[in-house]
Parts: C-alpha cells; sequence; structure tokens
C-alpha cells in the first residue's frame, strides 16, 4: 500500500510508452464498474497492444499516464476533434480516465484532468468534454467539483464483441 499523502510535486504526466503496457492493463482490468470486459490474461495482450500502437500513431490521440516516484499511478487518454459547429471549434475529448485503485482520493485524477485541461487551452480548444458510466456517481461529484457540468445526454451501441 501506497503513503495515504503522497507529494504530488513529484506527479509526473507524461506521454505512455509501449513498456507501460502491462501496469495499464492491470488498472483498467481492476475496474469491475466499468463494464469494459479488461483483462490481464496473456491472450488479450497483442489486441491491447494494437490499440496502443494506433493511439499512438493517431495525430488526434494520446495517452498519458501519471506517474509518482516512478510509479504509474494512472492514466487518461486525449483526443481533438474538430467540428463545423462552433464556427470549426476544436474540442478536447478526454477518455479512459483511471486512477489506480491504491492511490484513489488523493488528488491525482484531479492533476490527470488539469493537465488535460490546460492542454486543451494551449491547443485553443473551445469545449473540454468527457462521458462518464452512468453508474459512476462517485465519478459525477468528481467531475462537478472540477468544473463540468452535465449537458448532454449520451447514447451507444456496442457492436463488435458486445
Amino acid at each position: 500500500m501506497s503513503d495515504p499523502t503522497p507529494d504530488l510535486e513529484n506527479l509526473v504526466t507524461r506521454e505512455a510508452r509501449l513498456d507501460d503496457l502491462p501496469v495499464l492493463i492491470s488498472i483498467f482490468a481492476a475496474d469491475t464498474l466499468g463494464g469494459h470486459g479488461d483483462t490481464t490474461s496473456d491472450e488479450a495482450y497483442d489486441d491491447y497492444r494494437d490499440a496502443f500502437e494506433a493511439i499512438k500513431a493517431s495525430a488526434s490521440n494520446t495517452l498519458y499516464v501519471a506517474e509518482l516516484d516512478d510509479i504509474i499511478v494512472g492514466t487518461f487518454q486525449t483526443t481533438y476533434i474538430r467540428t463545423l459547429t462552433g464556427r470549426g471549434g476544436a474540442s478536447l475529448t478526454i477518455e479512459a480516465v483511471q486512477t489506480h485503485p491504491d492511490w484513489r482520493g488523493r488528488g491525482i485524477g484531479a492533476r490527470m484532468i488539469e493537465t488535460a485541461i490546460d492542454e486543451a487551452r494551449i491547443e485553443g480548444c473551445r469545449l473540454v468534454q468527457l462521458m462518464s458510466n452512468a453508474a459512476r456517481e462517485d465519478a459525477h461529484r468528481f467531475y462537478e467539483r472540477l468544473g463540468f457540468r452535465q449537458s448532454h445526454l449520451g447514447f451507444k451501441m456496442k457492436l463488435h464483441g458486445a
């Protein structure tokens, strides 16, 4: 178990590397509420690696890790979208926000979101958005504390492998 009051001055947010993948997979697999079916099974590794490589190759997507004293304690992904609405404005979508279960409630998630928002400002985005599973009531309160407001109703349709 980790120190209950980490010094977040040492928290580093950086782009994820392929060698981070096993830790990231374990963080996602520990999330039973999300219902994504993530697993640490060796037979799934190639799927994760292929997704990592596609994200890395995309000019619009970035996968990040939050590291505290060389320990990966969280992750998130950002995607830039430019649309014709809003006079052709760009927006940043934050996706797959996860803090390692042993490190939750210590300000790491807030720092990751702040990093994404700062990135959006630098890039001149007009909007930062994210989606959160309807069952994640604690996460909803967290995002509201950070200034997000629920403004739209989301819809999904599961296709392949659902």
